[in-house]
């Protein structure tokens, strides 16, 4: 388990969710999209960590 890549993926997350609710209230959805896409790409890494982790559990 890596806290660092972890931390990462949040920040990635808050800022996917940032810039979707600045693409909603402009009406830009280029911007909505791409905020949607950084959150999917957090909740894939956050994935990743959490297998990685129970590899970790079962070799321990």
């Amino acid at each position: 388990m890596s806290i660092e890549e972890r931390a990462q993926a949040t920040a990635k997350n808050i800022e996917g969710k940032l810039q979707e609710a600045a693409g909603e209230i402009t009406g830009d959805p280029k911007d909505k999209a791409e905020g949607q896409a950084k959150q999917a790409e957090a909740q894939a890494q956050h994935a990743k960590e959490d297998v990685k982790d129970e590899l970790k559990k079962s070799i321990d």
